[in-house]
């Protein structure tokens, strides 16, 4: 049984809005596409490997889909867990819209039982069913407890715009560390086990 996972790079004010180009993702208006490019360095390079290493297949939103559908067939590299990884495993794509995909091996989940398929191809991985990106994916799948672990790499710039992970009215959630590390260019990388709903207290008088 495999297990679903979430990496996802964020600001320090939570924005995982196109984080590696200007024009990856300007809806909205965002203007700030790229902003993670300053603080890319060799170990965060190191630990995204360690994370594809994991990898039994992959679940996507149409968006990240297609973005990285333009991208990657043209970067291969058989020898590349990233590269390698994204070009040649299974990759199951979220959408109401998307028909026909076209970079393979892809199967489009839609309908009213989303959820159960993706439960039900979580569990026949040996790996790890992994979501990278897919803002609106990751949310709907953090409101339904489906996300088993989460990558969260936090770059010290913010921005004050841009798509955030954790909405206002998210489902409160307590996690427990698992990992942690940062880079030597600020990078903070902690791994997070959603153990259950969030409890509240208040300190002695």
């Amino acid at each position: 049984m495999g297990k679903l996972t979430l990496t996802t790079f964020l600001t320090l004010d939570g924005v995982m809005q196109a984080p590696g180009g200007p024009q990856e993702d300007t809806s909205g208006g965002f203007e700030y596409g790229g902003w993670l490019v300053p603080y890319a360095d060799e170990a965060m390079g190191e630990f995204i490997t360690e994370v594809f290493g994991r990898t039994g297949a992959f679940l996507l939103g149409r968006r990240t889909y297609e973005i990285f559908a333009s991208y990657w067939p043209q970067h291969d590299d058989p020898a590349d867990p990233v590269a390698g990884n994204l070009n040649r495993l299974p990759k199951y794509v979220a959408s109401t819209t998307l028909k026909e995909p076209a970079w393979g091996p892809a199967t489009v989940l839609d309908g009213e039982h989303l959820q159960s398929e993706i439960v039900r191809v979580k569990d026949a991985l040996d790996g790890e069913l992994q979501v990278h990106g897919s803002g609106q994916l990751a949310q709907w799948l953090l409101a339904r407890d489906l996300v088993d672990e989460l990558n969260l790499l936090v770059y010290p710039v913010f921005l004050g715009a841009g798509r955030r992970l954790f909405p206002t009215g998210g489902l409160p959630t307590a996690c427990e560390l698992t990992g942690s590390r940062t880079t030597p260019s600020g990078v903070a990388i902690h791994t997070y086990r959603p153990t259950g709903r969030a409890t509240f207290g208040s300190f002695p008088d």
